[in-house]
């Protein structure tokens, strides 16, 4: 799973846990998405993640 270039929001880990309480594990997968974007003037292929494209920390190409 890619990680966002700008903030570096990944996957995050837990624990599913049933009715019983029994305990499995599960992953959390963060909306990544791979754009092109504007750096210093040039276009750029990277991993950003949803919340840094709403919150215009980068500009896309």
């Amino acid at each position: 799973m890619a990680k966002c270039e700008i903030c570096g929001k990944g996957v995050h880990f837990g624990n599913n846990v049933s009715h019983s309480h029994r305990r499995s594990n599960r992953v959390w997968k963060s909306n990544v998405q791979h754009v092109a974007v504007k750096v210093n003037g040039a276009t750029k292929r990277m991993h950003v993640c949803s919340s840094c494209l709403r919150s215009n920390k980068v500009e896309r190409a």
